[in-house]
């Protein structure tokens, strides 16, 4: 089946889109073992149309994490100077382990990994093992080019050109970096238009009043949240999620504790900031 966009058939790998504005499942792969030139391609083909892959049934071993990850990239560490998750026996390989200890679950309000890094990680790879029961523990996901499309051309006229501070302290405690970052970017890969603010880390539009920062990333917060470009993910065991970092938002869905929720992540770092459309 084809992706988001494009009318080219898959030889090697099924696509199935979630629905029309992002996401997709992947079959017809066994991520336990090395891709072929032709998967690989497909897979990367697949990465950049649907902004999200979904995988099922993949037993995967960290080294199988890990090679997954490196198709994309150079892996890379957390740049919060506190997180829940937990280093593994793998340095480029952590833990994401919640239960009734757990005081919170991480990543629960939208936003895009580590935005407050001078350069954000490319994606992030999740693969969860050990589910809560009755379908709890979803992720959600939206896309940023949707979300940018939606508005009005006054709107867009006014946002292009404006950056905004990024602020890791806020979320993960002093030493956490800083970093400003066009509010409009355009994805180095696809070449489409995108919103780059979130709630977690996104504290203010720089060069305008600090009013009119507030209203600004108020309604921009808001719309990037709406339903109309987002995606519920139901996890079950052994699932995989693959996000492009740069144009999607993501939030895990705080619902099941003290049930079990336990799985690994991998970062695939980027190679450049976000750059201004």
């Amino acid at each position: 089946m084809t992706g988001h966009g494009h009318n080219e058939a898959y030889r090697a790998i099924s696509v199935t889109p979630c629905c029309p504005q992002i996401g997709a499942e992947i079959g017809n792969i066994d991520l336990t073992r090395p891709l072929t030139d032709l998967e690989l391609a497909e897979l990367r083909r697949a990465f950049t149309e649907n902004l999200v892959l979904f995988f099922r049934d993949q037993k995967i071993s960290f080294e199988d994490h890990v090679r997954l990850g490196e198709y994309f990239g150079p892996l890379g560490a957390h740049v919060g100077s506190k997180t829940i998750s937990k280093t593994t026996d793998d340095p480029r390989v952590r833990k994401f382990h919640y239960d009734e200890t757990t005081p919170r679950v991480s990543g629960d309000k939208w936003h895009t990994d580590q935005s407050c890094a001078a350069v954000p990680p490319l994606g992030s790879i999740l693969y969860n093992h050990t589910l809560p029961p009755n379908g709890r523990g979803d992720t959600i996901f939206a896309s940023m080019y949707e979300a940018y499309d939606a508005l009005s051309d006054r709107m867009k006229t006014h946002l292009e050109g404006l950056t905004a501070l990024h602020d890791g302290t806020r979320v993960f405690g002093e030493g956490t970096p800083k970093s400003n970052h066009p509010v409009i970017a355009r994805h180095p890969e696809s070449g489409r238009k995108l919103i780059y603010v979130n709630r977690e880390f996104t504290t203010r539009i720089n060069d305008v009043p600090e009013e009119e920062s507030a209203a600004l990333l108020s309604y921009l917060i808001d719309h990037c949240a709406r339903p109309e470009w987002s995606y519920r993910f139901r996890w079950q065991p052994h699932s995989i999620a693959f996000w492009d970092n740069r144009c999607t938002h993501h939030m895990a869905v705080s619902d099941y504790l003290p049930a079990v929720r336990s799985g690994y992540r991998v970062q695939v770092e980027g190679s450049a900031p976000p750059v201004a459309a």
